[in-house]
């Protein structure tokens, strides 16, 4: 079962969940600032996709972190600071047959979805 990873208001993961519906696709849903996030959790993604893919530079969250954090963000520090900011991550998070996805694009969740 794919499992969908957000939070409930952002408007892509809206899209995300909404595609997902449509499509008839079974999924769970987790929100990652009301259920929150385990490190386990960050560092499984992070074996299977880059840190700055994760990272959402364009988020308010990313504006209101300090130069500070902003500045010294590395792979080594990374999980931390997600862990204390999960709205920082790029949404939606789809783990889908062992991968996992950043974002939302309808014909991305097209490919991923449909069998060869």
């Amino acid at each position: 079962m794919a499992k969908l990873f957000g939070i409930k208001n952002c408007d892509t993961v809206k899209k995300a969940r909404q595609w997902l519906d449509t499509h008839s696709i079974v999924y769970e849903f987790h929100d990652v600032r009301a259920d929150g996030l385990t490190e386990n959790k960050v560092q499984e993604w992070l074996t299977k996709i880059d840190w700055q893919v994760l990272v959402n530079k364009r988020s308010t969250t990313w504006k209101q972190l300090s130069d500070e954090v902003k500045d010294n963000l590395s792979e080594a520090n990374v999980t931390q600071v997600l862990l204390d900011n999960p709205t920082l991550i790029k949404r939606p998070v789809l783990e889908h047959e062992q991968a996992v996805f950043v974002g939302f694009k309808a014909a991305d969740y097209d490919s991923i979805f449909t069998k060869p």
